[in-house]
């Protein structure tokens, strides 16, 4: 089974909101995934998403792929996370 790690979308028509997911590549984009891994709400201002970053180096470290927006979430809170404890 090849796993991913990509949006999962939610919120109303015309109001996008996410969930990151890590869930298998043949599951379609609103699916069945395995765990929700954070979230992501463009819209919004200021803090705009959150990660358990753990699960996901948990992840990666199993061989899942993230999509591109994930793997830019991912950056920023690995960013945010060196700034906040330095």
């Amino acid at each position: 089974m090849s796993v991913k790690l990509r949006l999962r979308r939610t919120g109303a028509k015309n109001d996008p909101c996410f969930r990151v997911v890590a869930t298998d590549t043949r599951a379609p984009r609103d699916g069945r995934f395995l765990e929700i891994l954070g979230w992501y709400d463009p819209q919004r201002t200021g803090e705009n998403f959150k990660l358990d970053l753990e699960r996901v180096t948990h992840w990666t470290d199993q061989g899942a792929i993230p999509s591109e927006t994930v793997r830019s979430l991912i950056k920023k809170a690995r960013k945010s996370s060196a700034t906040a404890t330095a």
